[in-house]
């Protein structure tokens, strides 16, 4: 079956990183269609993409979204790591639970594979190494990295009792354009919105806190060439470098031409202090790299910032 014949169906579509991947299964001639809860924010509609709009626990709902779909991208989620703890009973409810949902709906309509977006940054807790691979223990410290990891387990689950094929990408952290600055998701553009906002930058401890950070085109690339493959395997998508905060208001500085002066607050319980994800599985089975260096990728995502949040955005 050519890609032109193979209908995707992406879970969050119209989201953040969702809207990246449609770009690049379009790209790749692939029949696309979106179930989401609303409409993109900062795009209108395509064409040639259908779009169901509702919750994908509803199983009815989910029915009728599926009618014909050959792959499923399960990039949605209600919670964010920073709140998940504060309720935990809400995040399994409505991610796991409504995970195992989607999973018997795939097997109803014998979807052959699914794609599901883990969490890189949580999933593996505390590192014991300074870049960490797929094999690494699996000891999440936040409700966000314990459901993440249940949902990897009930996807290889259904895998052993159904065939399900399926790819699990854990995802490093994203940034980037069409990353909307409400909420506490994202720290790239949380700053950057403060920037435009002229407001104070601030900073939970040191500024020592180190992540791997993932321009979202490249992601969004990994998750359309895991459409290709045939294995059942887990990767990690990232970029396999280290920046601290400090390192990114440094970059935002010298992109934005803008004097930065950061606020420093008392660090929070739930922040890894370091952890950096090794690509080189995802690199050498789907001969993929990141392409967007990080000053370029915080520049773009500046430019893509003034030009709607900016004065002279409207």
């Amino acid at each position: 079956m050519t890609r032109t014949m193979k209908r995707v169906l992406v879970i969050g579509g119209c989201g953040f990183i969702g809207s990246h991947v449609v770009d690049q299964l379009r790209a790749l001639g692939y029949m696309v269609r979106i179930l989401d809860r609303s409409k993109e924010r900062f795009r209108d509609s395509f064409s040639d993409v259908e779009y169901y709009f509702g919750s994908f626990a509803d199983s009815y709902f989910l029915d009728e979204a599926l009618v014909g779909v050959d792959i499923v991208i399960h990039l949605a989620s209600s919670t964010v790591p920073q709140t998940s703890n504060l309720d935990p009973g809400r995040d399994v409810s409505e991610n796991l639970l409504a995970l195992i949902t989607l999973l018997d709906a795939i097997v109803r309509h014998r979807v052959s594979k699914i794609i599901y977006l883990s969490s890189g940054g949580t999933i593996y807790g505390i590192p014991n190494a300074h870049c960490i691979d797929e094999t690494h223990p699996l000891e999440p410290i936040v409700s966000y990295g314990v459901v993440k990891l249940a949902s990897e387990k009930y996807i290889h689950l259904y895998s052993r009792m159904h065939g399900l094929d399926y790819c699990i990408i854990r995802a490093s952290n994203p940034y980037g354009p069409r990353q909307a600055r409400v909420g506490v998701q994202g720290v790239i553009g949380t700053f950057l919105s403060s920037l435009i906002r002229v407001e104070p930058i601030e900073i939970w401890g040191d500024g020592l806190v180190t992540r791997d950070f993932l321009f979202v085109r490249d992601l969004a690339k990994l998750c359309a060439l895991a459409c290709e493959s045939g294995s059942r395997s887990i990767y990690n998508g990232s970029s396999s470098e280290g920046h601290s905060i400090n390192d990114i208001i440094a970059v935002l500085s010298r992109v934005t031409g803008i004097e930065i002066r950061p606020i420093y607050k008392e660090s929070k319980p739930y922040d890894v202090p370091f952890i950096i994800l090794d690509n080189r599985r995802a690199r050498q089975d789907f001969k993929w790299e990141p392409e967007t260096s990080f000053d370029q990728g915080i520049l773009e995502t500046w430019q893509w910032t003034l030009s709607q949040y900016g004065p002279n955005s409207r």
